[in-house]
């Protein structure tokens, strides 16, 4: 349906919990995201940014509100693989090879592309993608060397390469990412950063990016979205409007380090209201 976001959530509640003890995790949380836009999720731990992940990722339910994927709810569009996902650590098989572990989600649920083809709101990206195609990505993401390897024979940077890859190689509408570099050092997290927005920009999936992260989140974001704690709530959402592509020149730029400044005086404020 032409207009329809990639992401919406309306008056989103989610509480853990019962009674006296219950934890307000979100409350009347708003967003609309549009297709194609990648957009950061920070603020100060126990905000909800990787509970509301959970939400558009389908792995949890909202006690109110509803959470929309391009029109449908996140376990319809899980059914018909417009949901990626990259989780904190690769959750890579080890007993198989990076080609046959990103090959893999190819292999389970055939019927998914007949789902996704009946998905008004869905991109179109009905043909599963093939092993060349695959392989292509890998290369891409600088793996094609060590594609036969098993996980355990690759640094852990290169393993979260190929969660990446996996994740992309399902052609997703929506791709959720729950601070997928936050054990790598600076270089490593910088170099991935690279890869990955070499692969959005010739993918153009709709991200959703969790990060702690203020340089990362300007970086990488077209949008940065500010939580603040208790309750786990939206408290500004800022636009990024730095040109793309984004290469390692642009951390030296004045503009860039306005960002930053920026985010960190609402990241400040977050924390205030949630401490009050």
């Amino acid at each position: 349906m032409p207009g329809t976001p990639a992401l919406e959530l309306r008056s989103v509640r989610r509480t853990y919990g019962l009674g006296p003890s219950a934890t307000v995790a979100l409350d009347d949380v708003h967003l609309a995201v549009r297709p194609g836009r990648f957009v950061s999720l920070i603020g100060p731990s126990g905000c909800g940014k990787s509970t509301l992940l959970r939400l558009v990722a389908g792995l949890e339910r909202p006690d109110h509100g509803d959470v929309r994927v391009h029109g449908v709810a996140p376990a319809t569009a899980c059914a018909a693989k417009m949901i990626g996902l990259v989780p904190q650590s690769p959750a890579l098989l080890p007993w198989m090879s990076v080609l046959r572990n990103v090959t893999l989600p190819q292999k389970i649920n055939p019927g998914a592309a007949g789902r996704r083809e009946r998905i008004p709101g869905s991109s179109g990206r009905q043909t599963a993608p093939d092993a060349p195609y695959l392989r292509e990505l890998l290369v891409k993401a600088g793996l094609g060397e060590v594609m036969h390897k098993l996980p355990a024979q690759l640094s852990g940077g290169m393993r979260q390469r190929v969660a990446i890859v996996r994740a992309f190689g399902l052609r997703p509408d929506v791709l959720v990412m729950d601070e997928p570099f936050s054990a790598l050092d600076e270089f490593t997290r910088e170099s991935l950063q690279n890869q990955l927005l070499a692969l959005w920009d010739e993918l153009k999936t709709t991200v959703l990016f969790v990060t702690h992260s203020v340089a990362e989140a300007v970086r990488l974001s077209d949008t940065v979205v500010v939580m603040a704690p208790g309750p786990g709530r939206i408290v500004e959402t800022i636009e990024i409007e730095l040109p793309r592509p984004r290469g390692e020149r642009l951390l030296g730029e004045r503009r860039f380090h306005e960002y930053e400044d920026l985010v960190r005086d609402r990241l400040r404020r977050a924390w205030h209201d949630g401490a009050a």
